[in-house]
């Protein structure tokens, strides 16, 4: 029994030591590495930087009141769209008392006068068709009745402007009538019916019936960089990506660089606006958030490859060609590269497009006599 376990034990530590050596044998085995054959094709390299920010009109224009009072009628909401001169609001007008007395007490004395004119008038007016007077005196008695009449429609318009902010023969005119200046869509009405207002005048900005905006002429309204801001310039192209309209890209100008930065969290960050381009499928409306990417430079129908593909020794650069696809082999190759996106990069030279070249390393592999 002793002789069997001492056989066993010395079978064991045989299997041992030649498992090892296998093991070190495999491992000691050179492998093949098999990588992912690129083939070379013709595309567009842009370099470019992304800008965030958002989108609203070039111009909101306040439509304010031209008198105080109290909004009495609303006839528009937010996102009507108006013309110029169409009315947005009525508003009623509190007068003032001290006003309002002169103003009857005006109309009250212009009645009188031109009562007494009236007479004077008609009496002269029969008497120089007796011929008891001369023309010349009938002729300053008309005037002096037309004057007096004058004198009456200014006092009673007066009265009326005081008391109701209308002239009778004006009312299509009326001050009380809050009308549009521009075409456009109304963004906000901030009053309702029942609030005072205040007119603008230049001691107080007045009160805002309505802000209205050109929908279709937008800007992108956003912040660069200090470390891109030196490689951009005015009339740049851009695209314009909103994050509530997925899918769409808008083309836009670089118009306004900020000769000025600001900081920012320890950036320096400088303003920047770009004239956008509405296309008519699509509603942008005001506030919305974007991202500009500031196209640099563009290179259309170029050789690209991934730039993974590319090895650099100084200033050359290499790609190594397919040269038997089973078992893989290859030959270096220089190659000339131009724009990179760091993502793909322009091959000059050295590649035509339907070339073969090795990419990323996909696996490990024994060799097949192994």
């Amino acid at each position: 029994m002793k002789r069997f376990f001492k056989f066993f034990f010395i079978g064991l530590v045989v299997v041992g030591i030649i498992g090892t050596f296998i093991f070190l044998w495999q491992k000691s085995q050179p492998k093949l590495k098999v990588y992912e054959i690129v083939t070379v094709s013709t595309g567009t390299i842009q370099k470019k930087t992304v800008a965030t920010g958002k989108v609203e009109p070039r111009n909101e224009i306040l439509i304010k009141p031209q008198l105080s009072g109290i909004i009495s009628e609303i006839y528009k909401e937010a996102g009507d769209q108006v013309k110029a001169g169409d009315v947005i609001a009525r508003i009623k007008l509190i007068p003032d008392m001290v006003s309002l007395n002169a103003a009857e007490a005006r109309v009250v004395r212009a009645q009188l006068v031109f009562d007494q004119t009236t007479r004077n008038f008609e009496r002269d007016k029969q008497l120089f068709a007796e011929k008891v007077i001369s023309r010349e005196e009938f002729e300053k008695s008309k005037l002096q009745f037309d004057n007096d009449k004058a004198e009456l429609k200014t006092a009673q318009d007066n009265l009326s402007l005081t008391r109701d902010g209308i002239a009778s023969d004006k009312t299509q005119a009326s001050n009380t009538l809050v009308r549009s200046t521009i075409n456009g869509t109304i963004l906000d009405i901030p009053v309702k019916v029942g609030n005072s207002v205040i007119q603008s005048n230049n001691f107080n900005d007045g009160t805002t019936i309505a802000a209205v905006a050109n929908m279709n002429d937008m800007l992108f309204v956003g912040k660069l960089d200090e470390t891109e801001v030196g490689r951009v310039n005015t009339d740049m192209p851009m695209e314009i990506t909103i994050g509530a309209i997925p899918g769409k890209r808008l083309n836009a100008k670089l118009e306004y660089i900020a000769p000025k930065g600001t900081d920012s969290g320890g950036a320096i960050m400088f303003d920047m606006k770009a004239a956008v381009t509405v296309t008519g499928d699509v509603f942008i409306r005001a506030g919305y958030s974007a991202n500009a990417e500031i196209i640099f430079n563009r290179a259309e129908n170029v050789i690209t490859i991934p730039e993974s593909c590319v090895s650099f020794s100084g200033d050359t650069a290499f790609v190594h060609t397919l040269l038997t696809e089973e078992p893989q082999s290859f030959e270096k190759k220089q190659v000339v590269t131009g724009l990179s996106d760091g993502i793909s990069i322009e091959i000059k030279k050295g590649l035509k497009k339907g070339d073969k070249i090795r990419g990323a390393e996909v696996m490990d592999k024994k060799p097949a006599n192994s």
